[in-house]
């Protein structure tokens, strides 16, 4: 009983070293403590095939990603992070082919470029890191019926990356 006990009690003791530290969390980010605040700018659309609610859909998700997993306040402008991007690449191809020559299912491939700035860390400042995910759809699916779906599962994509180079800097 008494390893038992040893052993919870340096678990606890390293939960609390790590977490006291300021530099990592159990969330998986990186952020130094003189690190209070953030600015997430709206991702303009800059792709020549319009998709009218993306833009708003992946500020609003990557705004919510670092609400739930970090401490930073959200501030409006000059934060001690910024995160600024554009969609640069909104586009359907054939994934697979048959026999025939005909696409059996096509992919939806989203790209953003992303300019990160640290105010109080420059060194970890990056300017138009392109972030690229896609999924894939049966072509017996119209590119209409399955947009959405397909929309929300790459910018989940996409918001992981981008949170992962930013503050997690992996």
């Amino acid at each position: 009983m008494t390893g038992r006990l040893a052993r919870i009690f340096l678990l606890l003791s390293a939960a609390l070293v790590l977490g006291g530290c300021g530099i990592y969390s159990f969330s998986g980010t990186s952020i130094d403590n003189d690190v209070e605040t953030i600015t997430i700018g709206f991702f303009e659309y800059k792709a020549q095939t319009v998709n009218p609610s993306l833009s708003n859909d992946l500020t609003e998700a990557l705004r919510t990603r670092f609400r739930r997993m970090t401490r930073l306040e959200q501030v409006e402008q000059d934060g001690d992070l910024e995160i600024v991007g554009r969609i640069t690449g909104y586009a359907v191809s054939p994934a697979a082919v048959t026999a025939n020559e005909v696409a059996a299912r096509n992919k939806l491939t989203v790209t953003v470029q992303v300019d990160f700035i640290n105010r109080k860390h420059p060194e970890e400042d990056f300017e138009n890191q392109s972030f690229s995910n896609y999924a894939e759809y049966d072509s017996t699916n119209s590119l209409d019926a399955v947009e959405q779906t397909l929309c929300a599962e790459i910018i989940d994509k996409i918001i992981e990356d981008i949170f992962n180079a930013t503050v997690a800097q992996w």
